[in-house]
């Protein structure tokens, strides 16, 4: 062969591997540009950042925008529970049952859908999960982890004292608008390089034997949303530092994995549990928002596309300069689908939007059916415990394995409720997630009817918002009310809570405790 041909070919082929490769800022291994910002090192102000870096300031402050709906998100802070009133309170697809399914624990007081960063610490100071009513808010300062900026400031002053403080002890040490989650939490503030901030995230990465320092750009890209974007548990004080949180992945990323880890962390190496629901009387965990776990086995994080590709796409600033979107948020609310066109540029934007809310869907109608199979797993139990006729001979161990069931359906259901892609991010394992939720909330009904003899079978055949209304209202100022504890069957076994007026308005202490 001609050597000057041989010599075309090769660059012919060099070219094509560089065309092959545009869409994938995702693999190329380019360090991140580093800066001398003059910015101090532990330094906190998001807007002494956007000083320096006025554009990416600018497009971090859209995150203030908590008006856009998207089919089953957006960051409009409407009531998750809520199918009636019509947004920003309610919402057309609402989960009806979640009152009932966390009954007991904070979260039935309380939960709505985010509404950005930037109010990260507006919404943790007025929502209900946080006893306003008492001077201490009954909550470890753990809570503050992912809400601001200041946590490595807190942390190196009191070291791992710092988990089981009560919240309250931080509350007035921040600015509300200016130190919510932002620049510090990712950047080094002297170079801009890429960082870690989060101790649970650092210390799985010692448990799994990873050197932070070695970590790739790309693997960057997305750990730093993993320090928050995950689910965590409090520590036992029989296990370590009270109140600090640890990732539960030391078995796998999994329902299954997390639900076998929970089994020896809690109480002197028996099972962790967050709450005991008063009516199934089953100790409870409650799943937090596990979308890097979701994310990492899913089509887009087993091809290496990082959280930031779709979440902060590149675009040009002002200067026309590329730079990275820092208005963190759905591709959705984008009616171009540019972040995802980055990849899928032979699709329109209505074509890969429809795909989207498919997908979605899909998910939530079985969300929905793993939901109420849940709510009736809990009855069944309660059911049971009360029976007065014959019972089965092993009944006590029909039991307790009926509750483990409750406890691990609902485990499995909370996994994909709780995250925030509805099924997006991993759709397979969304619906398997969700089938197995199905089957294991039926199996402790199943088991709970064994336990009477089937005494109690008729009764369960009821449609089950017959069986069990969903609790539509409930706070912790109405269960002041006695009259609103007797006018559910699950709320009267709930202790009635005394009279007590707020004691604090956000950063405000606007009462005192009554004596």
């Amino acid at each position: 062969m001609n050597k000057h041909f041989s010599t075309l070919i090769l660059a012919l082929a060099a070219l094509g591997l560089l065309f092959a490769a545009g869409c994938s800022d995702v693999t190329t291994e380019l360090k991140t540009p580093k800066y001398k910002t003059g910015l101090a090192e532990k330094e906190t102000s998001n807007a002494a950042f956007g000083k320096v870096f006025p554009q990416q300031y600018k497009s971090y402050r859209k995150n203030d925008d908590d008006s856009v709906l998207t089919e089953y998100g957006g960051s409009v802070p409407y009531t998750k529970s809520d199918g009636v009133s019509p947004p920003p309170e309610g919402t057309k697809h609402a989960q009806p049952y979640l009152k009932n399914l966390w009954l007991g624990y904070t979260f039935s007081y309380d939960y709505r859908n985010a509404r950005g960063h930037t109010y990260a610490l507006t919404d943790i100071l007025h929502i209900d999960r946080v006893n306003n009513y008492t001077e201490k808010s009954g909550l470890p300062a753990t809570c503050w982890n992912c809400k601001t900026t200041k946590m490595e400031e807190w942390v190196a002053a009191d070291g791992d004292k710092f988990w089981g403080r009560d919240m309250n002890d931080f509350r007035d040490k921040f600015d509300v608008k200016d130190n919510p989650i932002g620049c510090a939490n990712c950047h080094n503030p002297m170079d801009m390089s890429l960082k870690l901030y989060s101790v649970p995230l650092k210390d799985w990465l010692k448990r799994s034997g990873k050197d932070e320092s070695k970590l790739t750009r790309n693997e960057m890209r997305s750990l730093v949303c993993s320090q928050c974007h995950v689910e965590y548990h409090f520590t036992h004080p029989s296990q370590g530092p009270a109140g600090k949180p640890v990732f539960p992945w030391d078995n796998g990323m999994n329902a299954e994995d997390m639900y076998q880890y929970y089994k020896t962390h809690g109480p002197n190496n028996g099972p962790f549990f967050d709450w005991i629901h008063p009516v199934s009387k089953t100790p409870m965990i409650k799943i937090q928002h596990p979308e890097y776990e979701t994310w990492i086995d899913g089509p887009h994080g087993s091809a290496g596309v990082s959280c930031a590709d779709c979440h902060m796409p590149y675009q040009k600033g002002e200067d026309k300069k590329k730079m990275s979107s820092h208005w963190w948020t759905s591709p959705l609310k984008d009616p171009e689908m540019r972040a995802c066109r980055q990849c899928h540029a032979d699709k329109s934007a209505d074509y890969l939007k429809e795909r989207v809310l498919y997908t979605q869907k899909k998910t939530f109608d079985q969300l929905l059916v793993a939901q109420e199979i849940s709510v009736k797993a809990h009855e069944a139990v309660r059911q049971a415990d009360a029976y007065t006729g014959a019972k089965a001979a092993n009944f006590d161990a029909l039991m307790a394995e009926a509750r483990d069931m409750v406890r691990k359906g609902q485990l499995f259901w909370d996994y994909v409720s709780a995250e925030n892609g509805v099924g997006f991010h991993n759709p397979a394992k969304a619906l398997d997630t969700l089938a197995s939720a199905i089957q294991i909330s039926q199996r402790a009904v199943d088991l709970a009817s064994q336990a009477t003899n089937f005494g109690i079978s008729p009764a369960l055949a009821q449609d089950i918002k017959t069986l069990v209304p969903p609790i539509l209202k409930f706070s912790r100022k109405l269960q002041q009310d006695p009259a609103v504890m007797q006018s559910h069957p699950w709320l009267k076994m709930m202790p009635v809570s005394p009279p007590a007026e707020k004691v604090w308005d956000g950063q405000k202490k606007v009462g005192a405790v009554a004596k």
